[in-house]
């Protein structure tokens, strides 16, 4: 039997955080679509300005915004866009 300190667990946190990141996202997008905003230009705006008011208060969306980092989220959007 192997003593528990000799092996080395690891925990796959990076899958959660884009998880994560991502069900914020979603929520977001579905709050601006549920009030009638173009998603898109509202997030995009949000993301080039960090000016909270381009995302709606509906369902929390202002507060979940602002729980995904920008930086992170910038590189994970270009990653995907560039299929690296």
């Amino acid at each position: 039997m192997k003593d528990i300190k000799e092996e080395t667990l690891t925990f796959p946190t990076l899958g959660r955080e884009k998880q994560e990141m991502h069900a914020l996202l979603r929520a977001v997008y579905d709050a601006l679509v549920e009030k009638g905003y173009n998603p898109i230009n509202q997030i995009v705006g949000y993301i080039l300005s960090e000016d909270p008011t381009y995302i709606t208060n509906h369902n929390g969306a202002r507060a979940l915004i602002r729980k995904i980092d920008r930086d992170e989220l910038l590189n994970e959007l270009v990653k995907c866009y560039l299929n690296v």
